[in-house]
């Protein structure tokens, strides 16, 4: 494993990763330090930020848990970077996809690219967009390792928003482990096969909660990241109660992985991943 940063590299090394996600439309740096304390009391790994060089500077002051930042555009990422961010992310293409924004594997390769040019000497995390078949996830995926990027991330936007319907909510009303594995779906079918097909830590992100939370790391994952489920907290001591009861789920994760063929059918058949879920609990 080639990680730059020490303590991170340990951390993957372990498959032990949480990182928390304050999202590209956190911009309020109240709100992102009250997140940072309920994160560094609860002894989460790193929180993910804006690609802001005022609000990175005032974290560096603030706590000493590694800062990632995140954003589509190399000049911002380098410039955090220069200000003390620890690891740089091309990703969070959700808070884009309202806006009809949609960056083709070309597209991220090539952001990919510029970014490790300007910043030869830190980690850098980029997100497999959703909406690429699996096969174009793995060989981007196999593209990014190669021009030497640290980290891959997965996501499931797709997931969140087809499970607003009313019919769903029902549902989920009735049905907690269902629900989580339904809106986990996508990122962990996308992180099966990646994690197969690379030899660089994978995170999976998007629809994960302190329910689906230990699943990930069945289906291949070195770490989670976790933001909207979080946030709905206000106050401080909310937050770290919600990131410690996902931290013992990390710590009492099942030690097994998820076999070549039984994540196939995720996408389509969701029990799957709530019968994995429940046999993951017997061990």
């Amino acid at each position: 494993m080639n990680l730059f940063n020490k303590k991170l590299c340990d951390s993957f090394y372990l498959k032990s990763v949480f990182k928390i996600i304050a999202g590209l439309n956190t911009n309020d740096i109240n709100s992102i330090l009250k997140l940072t304390k309920a994160s560094e009391l609860a002894n989460a790994t790193y929180i993910d930020i804006i690609a802001n060089t005022n609000i990175v500077s005032i974290l560096k002051s603030y706590t000493n848990l590694p800062i990632c930042v995140s954003s589509i555009n190399p000049i911002e990422l380098y410039n955090c970077s220069l200000v003390g961010a620890d690891i740089v992310e091309i990703g969070n293409f959700d808070f884009f996809y309202p806006s009809n924004l949609i960056l083709s594997s070309k597209d991220i390769l090539n952001l990919a690219l510029e970014t490790r040019y300007l910043i030869p000497d830190k980690d850098i995390c980029v997100t497999i967009p959703h909406y690429l078949s699996l096969f174009e996830q793995i060989t981007l995926a196999k593209k990014l390792e190669k021009i030497g990027v640290n980290i891959i991330q997965t996501e499931a936007y797709s997931t969140k928003i087809n499970n607003c319907s009313n019919y769903q909510d029902k549902i989920f009303n009735n049905d907690h482990v269902y629900s989580s594995a339904q809106l986990a779906s996508a990122s962990l079918s996308s992180t099966h096969v990646i994690s197969k097909s690379v030899n660089i830590p994978v995170l999976t992100s998007s629809g994960i909660n302190s329910i689906s939370s230990s699943l990930a790391f069945i289906y291949g994952a070195s770490g989670i990241g976790i933001g909207s489920a979080i946030l709905k907290y206000k106050s401080v001591y909310s937050m770290y109660k919600y990131i410690k009861e996902i931290m013992y789920m990390i710590s009492n994760k099942p030690n097994h992985s998820m076999n070549n063929t039984s994540v196939l059918s995720i996408n389509t058949d969701s029990k799957q991943i709530k019968k994995q879920f429940y046999k993951s609990f017997s061990y």
